[in-house]
Formats: C-alpha cells, sequence, structure tokens
C-alpha cells in the first residue's frame, strides 16, 4: 500500500453486482476503503455522509443518469469524480466531462489503467485539498441541503423554482465570496443573458420572501450595488 492510497475512501457507484465485487476486492487488496452505492440517490447521500476522496461513477444508473449525479456533486463538492461506463461515443464522454467529471474509463477496462487513474486522483485531491463544504448549510434561519436540493424553514419544506435554486446554490456554494452578476447570469440562464441584470433583481426578491425572516433587511443573501451578489450565514 502506498503513501498516496493509504487510507484513501472511494465510493463506488454501479448497479452491475460483478463489477462492483470486483472493483470492492481489488482497490480492497490495494490499501483503500470502499463504499458503495447502487443508484443515484444513493451516491449523493453517500458522498454526503461518508465524504469519500474519490468517486467512481457508471452512467446508466437505474433511476438517474450518470450525468445528473455529477452535476448534482458539483452543486457543492470538488471531489474527483471518474467515470467508468459502457457508453464509449465521444459525445457521451464529452458530457460527462462537461458536467464536472475529472476522467473517463471506459468499460471494459484493465485494473491496472483504473487503479493508475484512481491514484492520480487521490494524489490530486491531496494536493488541492479538496474542499471541506458541507451538504448541509444551516443559517439558523433556514436550511439547504446542497445534496438532496432542497430547503427547510421552520422545519417545512420551501418549494423553489428551478431557477430560484440554481441562483441559490450557486451563492451558497461561494458563500462569503462576492459572485458577479454576470457569473450568475452567465451560470444559470446562459451565456446570451449576461446583461439582463434585471432577472436577478427579481429572482433575489423571490428568494427573500421565501427564505429570510425580514426580506426587507435581508441577512443572508445580501446584494453589492453594481457588482453582484454575496450570500453571508
Amino acid at each position: 500500500m502506498s503513501a498516496d492510497t493509504a487510507s484513501a475512501t472511494v465510493l463506488v457507484v454501479d448497479d452491475e453486482p460483478q463489477i462492483v465485487r470486483a472493483l470492492r476486492i481489488n482497490l480492497s487488496a490495494r490499501g483503500y476503503k470502499v463504499i458503495t452505492a447502487h443508484d443515484g440517490t444513493a451516491a449523493l447521500k453517500a458522498v454526503a455522509e461518508t465524504k469519500p476522496d474519490v468517486v467512481v461513477l457508471d452512467l446508466g444508473l437505474p433511476d438517474l443518469d450518470g450525468t445528473e449525479v455529477i452535476a448534482g456533486l458539483r452543486g457543492w463538492t470538488t471531489v474527483p469524480i471518474i467515470v467508468l461506463s459502457a457508453r464509449g461515443d465521444s459525445a457521451d464522454k464529452v458530457q460527462a466531462l462537461d458536467a464536472g467529471a475529472d476522467d473517463y474509463v471506459t468499460k471494459p477496462f484493465g485494473m491496472d489503467e483504473l487503479l493508475a487513474r484512481l491514484r492520480a486522483a487521490v494524489r490530486r485531491s491531496a494536493s488541492s485539498g479538496v474542499d471541506g463544504a458541507d451538504a448541509v448549510v444551516d443559517t439558523g434561519s433556514f436550511r439547504i441541503d446542497l445534496a438532496a436540493k432542497k430547503v427547510r424553514r421552520d422545519g417545512k419544506e420551501v418549494h423553489l423554482t428551478k431557477t430560484e435554486w440554481g441562483v441559490l446554490e450557486l451563492l451558497v456554494r461561494n458563500r462569503g465570496r462576492l459572485v458577479a452578476q454576470k457569473q450568475l447570469l452567465h451560470e444559470v440562464w446562459g451565456p446570451t443573458y449576461e446583461t439582463e441584470s434585471h432577472y436577478l433583481r427579481v429572482y433575489l426578491a423571490q428568494l427573500r420572501r421565501k427564505l429570510e425572516p425580514e426580506p426587507s433587511r435581508p441577512r443572508h443573501l445580501l446584494t453589492e450595488p453594481g457588482m453582484g451578489y454575496r450570500f453571508e450565514m
């Protein structure tokens, strides 16, 4: 067992029992701690609860597409994700990498190649100091679960539209830091909307009404006039 892999935890996400068994045996023999999940929902929960060092992810899961899992994770964590998939088409690879995967290995795969890529991912994770961001952010006024994409206030779930969630998620992911208007518009609406700053005023007002105890005097969803917005705990 090398110093790279000592005590490193790998989450294997695959619904094929024989693949999971082979990976568990091979990875455990080389000093990795192995956690498994058989669908996307379980994978998102497992990452939030166990904070693995690397995720090995199949794209063809029974409940969610693997790219949805990648996008869900990238909402709050930079844990390295290695896709392990039978989909060898370049479009599938591009889609997974664009969603936030770090590497892509096509099935059938050679164990030596996968292990080499795992070691590289663990080294990158250790050297960059994978973020310790928590999946659950509690402001005292409301509670945001980034993995489950849910918000609760006073013990009750708050319904947010997809766009409201996109704005909130980006601000929470960058909590304590100014997020420029242009960045918010680009990431939530797309590159053709970068000058539509009035969208932000409307959606921030909606989020404050739903989440802030005093919407006219927000404590968490703050405006930096002329520059952008900031989320504070």
